[in-house]
């Protein structure tokens, strides 16, 4: 069996501004890079075969904070990188309804084959993520692995492990440099904790709510 530890990035600026990050290379603001530390430092005493991340600097520079404490090179996976959102990227939540009417219908009632203009469908993401995923965890069986990426690539690991569909509303929190485990087994994954962020309750109050990439909801605002 392989534990996975599931990492979301450190907050962006444009996490707080709820503007729609995607492919977009935005880096962690001030509290990003302090929310790193603070992920890294938990996960010190464990022992992590390897620390795999995104190639987009925000969760890069989160798994950075997780590998310096193993000696181990960071190994990066462009499969694990955000959902591609198209012409959606960069905006705002209120400039997609107001430019978008279509994109943002499609977002939020999580349409699974509508593919957003030079973007990729949820479908298309969701298999992208889970075979980087899965892949990497065969690569170190019967060890443990740091998975460090994005909102939505949480929110498509979560249903995998869960059976939960992609299209059902999600009633689970996706939080910025929160821990969330997983095991791999026999071609299965699943769920072992979600959302634990008790190594941010120190000087982080109000930790999350910056759920950006997936849906808006449960409570986001």
């Amino acid at each position: 069996m392989t534990i996975i530890y599931l990492i979301r990035h450190g907050e962006t600026m444009w996490n707080r501004e709820k503007r729609l990050q995607g492919h977009i290379d935005i880096g962690l603001n001030e509290r990003g890079h302090w929310q790193a530390k603070q992920i890294g430092k938990h996960l010190s005493d464990q022992p992590i075969a390897a620390v795999i991340s995104s190639d987009l600097s925000r969760a890069m520079d989160t798994a950075k904070a997780v590998a310096v404490h193993h000696q181990i090179e960071l190994l990066l996976d462009e499969g694990l990188r955000e959902r591609h959102y198209g012409i959606m990227q960069g905006l705002s939540h209120d400039e997609i309804i107001e430019k978008h009417p279509r994109h943002h219908l499609a977002w939020k009632n999580r349409e699974i084959y509508f593919v957003p203009e030079s973007g990729e469908s949820l479908q298309q993401f969701y298999d992208r993520v889970l075979k980087s995923t899965v892949a990497w965890a065969k690569r170190y069986p019967n060890q443990a692995i740091a998975v460090v990426a994005h909102g939505g690539v949480l929110d498509c690991l979560n249903r995998a492990a869960t059976k939960r569909s992609l299209d059902a509303a999600r009633d689970f929190e996706i939080l910025n440099a929160s821990l969330n485990t997983l095991s791999y087994k026999e071609g299965q994954l699943e769920l072992i904790e979600w959302g634990n962020v008790s190594h941010l309750q120190v000087a982080d109050e109000g930790n999350g709510y910056s759920l950006d990439e997936v849906d808006g909801s449960p409570k986001w605002v």
